[in-house]
């Protein structure tokens, strides 16, 4: 198919200079950069992933590197329709040569469809990579009619991972195994949901009774049927995929019918602080999955700051706690560095895509490679996978919460903090 893309890619400029850190970067003739398109959810109930976002832009516009590059960014405005919308914009008003996208398969699977039949490079990130990889194929439900796609490429964790940090953070409590499951009706929650990759079988496997009342839809506002069904079931244990006003309808309707779980670990919801202080001191021990944090033994290959130092960065600049997205953000700017300085001509969007497979970076999040390590052979060509543990918000003594790394059992080299403790 005669795209657009393939019309304009002749007309990119060519050559070579010096970037950030000795890395070579292409040179735009009459002084032209190399275009970033970035989309995330700057608006509506995801907003909370791209709150740092400024702070990622204003650090990379203040790296060497980033004199080679125009950014532009996008809004998805938490609507998968809207992403797909801005994400053609870019491709074909803008013309941008590499896509950047971050933050749930809401916003990750239109930029990246979008992206593959447009035949324009895309790096994705956070959302877990079967929700990604699945969720964009023709057919969901019959793995071998999946192919892999030529221009679209994710870094981030798997549902196995994140199963693997729940359990065994469970395991830390005496429980009686019993779990309530939250699924929404939208891209993660089908996926986490799902009774063949997601948690049921898993959890199966591990003795462990699943109560999954089925999917209800973004923003409800009564989960008494969700409650009543746990109670029934004597559930000790919740876990689902939550956007984060959902979980605080969730978490204040139970509290008000007297259902209190020893762990309730929430993927999505309670990953930021502000989510956890809306709900008061009822946010004390609640739990979740932890992929980046100012713990995690890693360091930026733009500007050499460890993590510990670009989440203090962030809170000097902005007054507000760190958050997880910060890191990976973070890292989708290095990669671009990293793969446009790899690239003689990057208005070619097969050598780009060429040169984002053959990454191998040391980024703020971990080592970055799609060699395949740790997944199937279906995702082995698009799929990167880093590093996940477990974590627990603790209530501050002078109010406030730290989120205290409690089981590293899945990334040994991230350090614990603390271990888990049942909600009282």
């Amino acid at each position: 198919m005669l795209t657009r893309r393939k019309l304009l890619k002749s007309s990119a400029a060519t050559g070579l200079t010096l970037a950030a850190g000795g890395l070579a970067a292409p040179a735009i003739a009459q002084g032209a950069k190399i275009k970033l398109g970035y989309v995330s959810p700057q608006s509506g109930p995801l907003a909370a992933f791209a709150e740092a976002d400024q702070f990622i832009l204003d650090g990379f516009a203040g790296t060497e590197a980033a004199s080679n590059f125009e950014v532009i960014v996008k809004d998805s405005q938490s609507n998968p329709n809207r992403a797909a919308e801005v994400a053609k914009e870019l491709i074909v008003d803008d013309e941008v040569d590499l896509m950047l996208v971050a933050s749930t398969p809401e916003t990750t699977n239109p930029v990246a469809t979008t992206c593959e039949n447009e035949e324009v490079p895309v790096i994705s990130t956070v959302a877990p990579w079967q929700p990604w990889f699945i969720g964009q194929q023709g057919n969901p439900g019959d793995p071998g009619s999946w192919e892999p796609f030529a221009y679209a490429y994710h870094f981030f964790w798997g549902l196995e991972d994140v199963i693997a940090v729940f359990t065994n953070m469970w395991g830390q409590l005496d429980t009686n195994k019993s779990v309530g499951g939250l699924f929404p009706n939208d891209g993660d929650g089908n996926a986490w949901g799902d009774p063949v990759v997601g948690f049921p079988p898993v959890l199966d496997s591990l003795g462990y009774a699943l109560t999954d009342p089925g999917r209800y839809q973004n923003l409800t506002d009564d989960f008494s049927a969700q409650i009543n069904a746990f109670k029934q079931a004597s559930v000790e244990i919740v876990t689902g995929v939550v956007i984060p006003p959902d979980f605080t309808t969730f978490w204040t309707q139970a509290k008000q019918q007297g259902f209190t779980p020893k762990a309730a670990s929430i993927g999505k919801a309670i990953l930021f602080p502000q989510a956890v202080e809306a709900l008061g001191d009822t946010g004390h021990n609640l739990s979740s999955e932890v992929w980046w944090s100012p713990s995690h033994p890693f360091a930026s290959s733009l500007t050499g700051q460890s993590s510990a130092e670009v989440a203090a960065g962030y809170e000097a600049a902005t007054g507000k706690q760190w958050t997880q997205p910060i890191g990976f953000v973070h890292a989708l700017f290095e990669l671009a560095a990293d793969v446009m300085g790899r690239v003689d001509d990057a208005g070619d969007p097969d050598a780009v895509a060429e040169a984002i497979a053959a990454s191998s970076l040391d980024t703020v999040v971990g080592p970055i490679a799609w060699n395949g390590a740790k997944l199937p052979p279906f995702a082995a060509a698009n799929v990167a996978k880093t590093p996940l543990v477990g974590g627990q918000w603790r209530l501050k003594d002078g109010g406030g919460y730290d989120l205290v790394i409690v089981d590293n059992q899945t990334a040994p080299d991230v350090p614990t903090g603390g271990t888990m403790e049942a909600i009282v």
